[in-house]
């Protein structure tokens, strides 16, 4: 050992009379060391950040993961680009240290299963580094393909004209699904998954104004809410399964159909396969064993058949495994339900979080619940089908159709022993609210359908808005309630005594399913913008400056308070210490 260390160090300390490469050598080692160590380094690095690292590193202990990201759409995105993101190297080195304690945990086994992921980057960081936002999509066509459960695996298509959207308002854009990125919405999940939402709360930083939405079938307490611990939507807040997702059984299997994998001839296949993929088991293998006997199945039902396709049953056999191998994982606890996706609605809440018809703000207005809003109404083309047509409904709607709570009231309008009743005059009503598609009023993409989170019921009750008023964190305590607000009277919102004034000079629609719109108010009222602002010209600020042709409507502040508390109403969207009497200046009314 002595000898070792005495030629190390002779070789690095050479004597003063050795020759010059033997001088030179130290440095020259030295630099080559460094080298090869930055060489490591750098393929150590870019080895730990690869995806068959995270696949088989880490990910081994969960494969269902690295599974369902090699079929996803970002299958050709590293794993490190989200779950890093892109920075600093020294920054990216940060984060990873920072997920040290999960490779202890994996080596030590100290977890449970299922995973769950605690921490994800910002979506800023990460999805719009290559989706901007700020890009405006066009709507684009989406035809999803479905096969009945009968022997003839029938075909049928759903049409949906998907309205994407995105861009800004000042753009005269600013409206679709992606309206949601753009415009800054906060909410309050309750649980870890986020598919309880109680709260949400929109902010349009333009003018100032605050809305808030309660959950009103939930115990939910507002003022219990800490400003931090609200989480603004970004794309990964519907986007959250993207590059992980596991299909459904009935969807793996139509998927499957459709792309030709599984013969569509084979009798009742589609049936049979979500059959044995729906099925609880005890093991993968059993799993296995049990989807083998499906060629049992078809060897004693449909012989013939058997005997003409049994490379065709074998493959649908084969497929059918592959689909459950790929998501179904036992001794992980990972099944078709371990991982709620919210993108859409037609599997788990999703949409349905916030838009379920029972989030309202202070004045009765829902949280939009249409079938138009993100998407036209879906159109369902059977077998016989040879012309599939599609209605693109427009803005020029009757104002009845505007309502918020539109589609949880609709139901109560049409009646079909109404000589009066207006629906027919655009909608085919033919089986009215059944699912037989026969008819624009009988389509089955939106009746008969057991919606996940949706509670159209809950408007039934006639108390929901009086309390739903009262709870809210920035509801004015100073203003009192008019006893009759759930269902105000003529007198209540009328104040001023108008000869021969009946409900239906204002209501366009009868019964009425909202308030009227400004139009109808204005008619009597300011007629003009400048007659408008006139009214309340008394006040500084003046409350009616900047609301003139706004999607607020007169009702909003005029039915839930008195005429004389207007002016204090206000604070309940807009930050201010009150409104000043102008001294000399007098109301046109």
């Amino acid at each position: 050992m002595k000898r070792a260390f005495s030629a190390i160090k002779k070789f690095f300390y050479p004597a003063s009379d050795a020759s010059r490469w033997v001088k030179i050598m130290p440095y020259l080692v030295l630099s080559i060391l460094f080298l090869l160590m930055v060489i490591t380094s750098t393929y150590t690095w870019e080895y730990t950040n690869s995806t068959e690292f995270c696949g088989s590193a880490c990910h081994g202990i969960h494969p269902a993961e690295n599974i369902a990201y090699e079929a996803s759409p970002h299958a050709e995105v590293k794993c490190v680009e989200c779950h890093i993101g892109r920075a600093f190297v020294g920054n990216q080195i940060t984060r990873k240290l920072g997920d040290i304690q999960h490779v202890v945990a994996a080596v030590s086994k100290n977890y449970e299963y299922p995973l769950h992921v605690k921490t994800l980057r910002p979506a800023r960081e990460v999805c719009e580094r290559c989706h901007n936002p700020d890009k405006f999509s066009d709507d684009s066509q989406r035809v999803i393909y479905h096969y009945s459960p009968d022997k003839e695996n029938t075909l049928y298509r759903t049409y949906l004209i998907l309205k994407t959207g995105g861009g800004t308002v000042r753009e005269g854009l600013g409206k679709g699904i992606h309206w949601h990125t753009q415009n800054q919405v906060l909410y309050y999940p309750t649980d870890g998954s986020e598919q309880e939402i109680p709260y949400v709360k929109v902010i349009y930083p333009e003018s100032g104004i605050v809305s808030e939405y309660v959950d009103i079938s939930s115990d939910f307490d507002p003022y219990s809410i800490d400003e931090a611990e609200l989480k603004e939507m970004d794309c990964i807040t519907c986007h959250n399964r993207i590059s992980h997702t596991i299909h459904q059984p009935e969807n793996a299997i139509d998927l499957a159909i459709s792309r030709g994998v599984i013969s569509v001839n084979i009798p009742g296949i589609r049936q049979n396969a979500v059959r044995l993929l729906s099925k609880p088991y005890e093991s993968q293998d059993a799993a296995l064993r049990e989807m083998d006997t499906l060629g049992n199945y078809y060897r004693d039902t449909y012989a013939e058949f058997y005997q003409e396709n049994l490379e065709s049953v074998d493959q649908a056999i084969g497929v059918i495994k592959e689909i459950y191998t790929q998501s179904i994982f036992p001794e992980q606890k990972v099944d078709w339900d371990t991982y709620a996706s919210n993108m859409g609605h037609m599997n788990d809440p999703g949409c349905f979080r916030c838009h379920d018809g029972k989030h309202f703000d202070f004045g009765g207005f829902a949280v939009r619940i249409e079938c138009n809003l993100c998407h036209a109404v879906p159109v369902i083309a059977g077998p016989d089908d040879l012309v599939t047509e599609i209605n693109i409904s427009h803005e020029q709607q009757p104002n009845s159709h505007h309502n918020a709570n539109w589609i949880a009231l609709h139901r109560y309008m049409y009646d079909e022993e109404d000589e009066n009743e207006t629906c027919s005059e655009c909608h085919d009503v033919t089986n009215f609210g059944e699912a037989n598609n026969t008819s624009f009023c009988s389509n089955s993409a939106c009746h008969g359908q057991d919606w996940e989170g949706v509670n159209f019921e809950i408007v039934d009750n006639s108390e929901i808005f009086e309390k739903l008023v009262q709870q809210l964190p920035h509801f004015p305590k100073t203003l009192d309630l008019y006893e009759t607000f759930v269902t105000p009277s003529l007198d209540t919102v009328h104040w001023q005594e108008v000869e021969d004034l009946v409900c239906e000079d204002c209501h366009v629609d009868w019964p009425p399913v909202g308030p009227p719109p400004n139009d109808i108010c204005l008619e009597c009222h300011g007629e003009t913008q400048e007659g408008f602002e006139e009214l309340t010209a008394v006040y500084e600020p003046n409350p009616h400056d900047g609301h003139y042709g706004e999607d607020t409507t007169c009702s909003y502040c005029h039915i839930n308070f008195g005429s004389d508390e207007i002016p204090e109403s206000c604070s309940y969207c807009h930050v201010m210490e009150g409104y000043e009497l102008i001294e000399g200046v007098t109301s046109s009314e």
